[in-house]
């Protein structure tokens, strides 16, 4: 029977008001996770894309390397199951510890900690043929199971595009905003458009455009090229009304140290706007 303190009490015949859209007085039940109970975690900040190939990864780990070097404690969560490439990125072998209250991320060179299904697969270059279900399952894991400990900031590298995974991360983890990350090719109004109208529609904030490959600057006369074209992220952010966070140029010197796992060593002047926006989070705390 349903309770008597619901809505529609008198007309109800189920037994049970689990799942009922009246119950609580009508008001939505949160669909969030219980944290870890061995977590603290005061941030928790998604990187997306609209499609593939726009470097979300290196943008997540150039963030993360410019918070950890602030002296923030920085946690990476890598959400893309089906194409992990953080642990590569910061030369990370061998698998995550677990015991009784859960799972330990594995810590970089520069002390940030990061847990990816990479960390978990005995052998890393086995695909993950799974539907979309249980990758967001896991994703759930990921933050009810490990322990994180004390984090200012816990970014999520998210998979492109608007599927499940997204849809679980922003409805199942306390997601404070988002960065949208894109590239100068064509079709990027569009493309951009979809991953902040689906952040509007989950009521997530978009904390700000972040541009890579943006231009390659030239070794001997320092002139910027405009390789895929000139940039639209300033009139595209204009439209939306957000920022644009940061525009990162081709760099090969990034490209050599995600090849090397040295990322931990990189350094990205670029980002200096999203570094701002993450900031006032701060200040509201």
């Amino acid at each position: 029977m349903a309770d008597a303190t619901c809505s529609s009490a008198a007309s109800c015949d189920r037994e049970s008001c689990e799942g009922c859209p009246s119950a609580n007085g009508g008001q939505p039940q949160s669909m969030q996770e219980e944290m870890n109970p061995y977590s603290d975690i005061k941030h928790v900040i998604g990187v997306v894309s609209g499609k593939g190939g726009v470097g979300k990864s290196m943008v997540t780990a150039s963030l993360a390397n410019l918070l950890a070097a602030k002296g923030y404690r920085v946690g990476i969560m890598d959400a893309d199951i089906t194409g992990p490439s953080i642990p590569r990125m910061y030369g990370m072998t061998g698998l995550a510890e677990a015991d009784d209250q859960g799972i330990y991320p594995r810590l970089t060179d520069n002390d940030i900690k990061v847990i990816s299904i990479n960390l978990l697969l005995p052998n890393p270059e086995d695909p993950v043929i799974w539907r979309g279900p249980i990758l967001a399952g896991l994703v759930k894991q990921f933050w009810h199971d490990v322990i994180w400990g004390e984090l200012d900031y816990l970014l999520v590298d998210m998979p492109p595009g608007t599927g499940d995974v997204p849809l679980t991360v922003f409805q199942s983890l306390p997601v404070d905003g988002i960065f949208v990350v894109t590239t100068p090719q064509d079709l990027v109004k569009m493309i951009v458009k979809k991953a902040y109208n689906m952040a509007e529609t989950m009521h997530i904030p978009v904390l700000g455009l972040i541009e890579n490959y943006s231009y390659l600057v030239c070794p001997d006369c320092g002139k910027e090229i405009s390789v895929f074209g000139k940039s639209k992220i300033q009139e595209v952010a204009d439209e939306m009304g957000i920022l644009v966070a940061g525009k990162m140029p081709i760099d090969p010197k990034l490209n050599e140290l995600t090849e090397a796992g040295a990322f931990a060593q990189a350094e990205n002047p670029y980002l200096e706007a999203a570094y701002a926006a993450l900031q006032i989070l701060s200040v509201k705390d």
